[in-house]
């Protein structure tokens, strides 16, 4: 029996997740190790458009989706429109299915997954006769979108554990416009009957062990191989400080990042980086921001190689006007740059979002304290 490595990542950027799909498909394809992949993650507003995706089946205007904080990504799994977002498990099984090679009996696993996670809290849902997904009666609970490439799947499931039924209003959710079907959340159909609503994890855990038996796989736990933190230093004309790692070190520009130390709690972990990487000794502030990701070669390489997961906790700092950094021997460059420049730089979407977080909840101005010796 093959073995399935399952990673709970809490909240992953869309792009990230392509990433860590990207590279799993790699390790798969490679037999490194001999196993498979399932992340269970849960996404920032987004639209998907799939391979056949009608673009007018995105109905809200662009200003309502940027007030909302959506992004939209074309994608290669089958399908049409669909929405992901807070509240809704989604889950991405890269499996090896040249053994049974088999799309409608992979499609059909997925979709029960969903009708098993439902029946766990009481609820009766099933199949559509002519569309897709797991059903409540008229109303669809669970999405469902794959891609095979060499009979290595990506893409997954989605199921609408306590999502905000409001943003499917920003699309015809899987191309499907009968006015007669709707979309709902396992949050919704047991309030209809006055019953507690699980946690997301609790859902989260229960697709996990339908999945591996319907997959027909071993089960084996990963956890994160990092805990990191970022600090986003801005000063007061709102530019974003960057340093650029050495080469060895994957040459990329990046904020303030590193590792969270035994002992540590992720705010003391961002002030002691602040200062070793720039010198400087100032406050930081929580953006309330955490995500998964895949860590890049050069930083799985320090942690065993191959793919390897991270979860990171997200700062700010505000520096002063003047203030140049000291480098340590990890960089060997910065520089200050727009919104707009930082975000271009970057590699990884949870440090772009991290620095439109900073820059919306930038403080007042600091200046450089006189030097005494003057």
């Amino acid at each position: 029996m093959r073995t399935l490595r399952v990673h709970k990542l809490g909240r992953v950027e869309y792009a990230d997740g392509l990433e860590l799909m990207r590279l799993a498909a790699e390790r798969v394809r490679a037999a490194a190790p001999d196993a498979d992949w399932l992340f269970l993650l849960e996404h920032p507003p987004v639209l998907t458009l799939g391979r056949g995706a009608d673009a007018g089946n995105v109905v809200a205007s662009p200003a309502w989706l940027a007030a909302q904080g959506f992004e939209i990504h074309e994608t290669d799994r089958g399908g049409d429109v669909t929405y992901h977002g807070p509240g809704q498990v989604v889950a991405y099984p890269v499996v090896d299915l040249s053994a049974r090679p088999d799309v409608r009996r992979f499609v059909g696993a997925l979709e029960e997954s969903m009708i098993r996670a439902c029946a766990d809290w009481g609820i009766a849902a099933g199949r559509h006769a002519e569309h897709r997904g797991t059903w409540v009666g008229s109303r669809k609970v669970g999405a469902v979108g794959v891609h095979l490439s060499r009979w290595i799947s990506t893409h997954g499931l989605a199921l609408n554990a306590d999502a905000d039924l409001a943003h499917f209003g920003a699309i015809v959710p899987c191309g499907i416009g009968d006015p007669s079907l709707a979309v709902t959340t396992l949050a919704a159909e047991l309030r209809r009957s006055g019953r507690a609503v699980p946690a997301l994890a609790e859902v989260e855990e229960r697709l996990a062990v339908h999945l591996c038996q319907l997959l027909e796989r071993q089960r084996e736990d990963g956890d994160f191989d990092l805990q990191a933190i970022s600090v986003t230093a801005t000063r007061a004309d709102g530019k974003v400080l960057l340093l650029r790692r050495s080469e060895e070190r994957g040459g990329f520009w990046q904020q303030v990042t590193g590792r969270i130390e035994p002992g540590e709690d992720a705010a003391e972990a961002a002030r002691r980086e602040l200062l070793e990487e720039t010198g400087a000794d100032l406050p930081v502030r929580a953006l309330g921001y955490v995500h998964g990701f895949a860590l890049g070669p050069a930083q799985a390489a320090r942690v065993g190689g191959g793919l390897r997961t991270g979860r990171e906790t997200a700062f700010a700092a505000l520096l002063p006007d003047g203030f140049e950094p000291r480098l340590s021997d990890e960089h060997r460059d910065w520089g200050w740059f727009t919104e707009d420049e930082a975000i271009s730089l970057l590699p990884w979407a949870g440090l772009r979002r991290a620095v439109r977080l900073a820059r919306a909840g930038a403080g007042p101005r600091v200046v450089l304290a006189p030097d005494p010796a003057s």
